[in-house]
C-alpha cells in the first residue's frame, strides 16, 4: 500500500509538471526590439520554463491597445511617455516601471547605392539618387518623432518633406529601405545591426543632440494574470546579463 501511494504521488507530480512549465506571458514591445527581445525571451524560457509571446508594433499603437483592454502582461515602449500615461490612468503597475535601454537613430543606406553615410552624413538625403526616405510614423512611433526632430535640427524638414515615406512602425520603415522601396532610412541602430541588414548596407549614427533622447521604458500591466512571471521577465531584461545582451543589439543601457 505504501509503495502504491508513493507511485500515485509521483504520477500526479509528473502530470502537473507540464502545466507548471507551460505558463505563458505576453509582452507588447516596440518594433526596434524585434531581434533583441526574441533573444532575451528564448534565454528566459530556457532558464525558467515560462514561455514569452511577443507582439511587436509602434509604441503608440500598443499603448492604444492596452488602453482598450488588450491582454498584455508587459509593455516595452520605445519611450517613457506612453508608460507614464498608462500609469497616470492606473492601467499599469507604476512601481514596476524600469528604463531598460536608450535607443539610437541612424541614417541607413543600401550598399547598392554606393554612398558613404559616414562621410556624407545628412547631405546624402538631398542627393538626386535618394527619391524616398523611410521613417516611422511620427504620429505614434517614438523613432518617427525622433526622425522628424533630426530633420528639423539639420534644417531639412521642409526641403525633404516630399521624399518621406512613412512606415507603420520602425521595423516597417527599415523594411522599406531594405527592400529598395526607399533609398535611405532614418531607423533604429538595433535594426541596422540586425542579421537582415548589417551586411546589406551602411549607416551613420546621428548625434545625440539632434533628436530627443529615446529613453525606453517597460512596465507590468495591472490586469496581468501572470504578474509574478511578467515581473520576473522584466527583472531578467534589466539584469546585468539582460543589459549585456541589449548592448550587443545596439542599445545603450542605464540603471532605472
Amino acid at each position: 500500500m505504501r509503495w502504491t501511494a508513493i507511485i500515485l504521488i509521483l504520477i500526479c507530480a509528473l502530470a502537473l509538471a507540464p502545466q507548471i512549465s507551460a505558463e505563458e506571458i505576453t509582452a507588447a514591445a516596440a518594433a526596434d526590439l524585434n531581434y533583441a527581445l526574441e533573444d532575451l525571451a528564448q534565454r528566459f524560457t530556457k532558464s525558467t520554463g515560462t514561455q514569452v509571446k511577443l507582439s511587436f508594433g509602434s509604441s503608440g499603437n500598443l499603448f492604444s491597445q492596452i488602453q482598450n483592454g488588450a491582454p498584455f502582461d508587459l509593455f516595452f515602449s520605445a519611450d517613457a511617455e506612453y508608460p507614464a500615461k498608462l500609469a497616470s490612468a492606473g492601467l499599469v503597475d507604476a512601481s514596476s516601471m524600469r528604463t531598460y535601454a536608450v535607443g539610437h537613430l541612424v541614417l541607413w543606406v543600401p550598399n547598392s547605392l554606393g554612398f558613404d553615410p559616414q562621410k556624407l552624413k545628412m547631405d546624402l538625403l538631398s542627393d538626386a539618387k535618394v527619391q524616398h526616405i523611410a521613417i516611422a510614423n511620427p504620429q505614434h512611433a517614438p523613432y518617427g518623432r525622433a526622425a522628424m526632430a533630426a530633420l528639423e535640427h539639420f534644417g531639412l524638414k521642409d526641403k525633404l518633406a516630399s521624399k518621406l515615406v512613412v512606415g507603420e512602425n520602425i521595423s516597417q520603415a527599415a523594411q522599406f529601405v531594405q527592400s529598395g522601396n526607399a533609398q535611405a532610412g532614418l531607423i533604429a541602430l538595433s535594426l541596422a545591426l540586425s542579421p537582415a541588414m548589417k551586411d546589406e548596407g551602411r549607416y551613420w549614427e546621428l548625434p545625440a543632440d539632434s533628436y530627443p533622447e529615446l529613453r525606453q521604458v517597460a512596465v507590468v500591466v495591472k490586469s496581468s494574470k501572470h504578474e509574478a512571471a511578467a515581473q520576473a521577465f522584466l527583472n531578467y531584461v534589466t539584469s546585468p546579463e539582460g543589459r549585456a545582451i541589449l548592448q550587443q543589439y545596439g542599445f545603450r543601457t542605464s540603471q532605472p
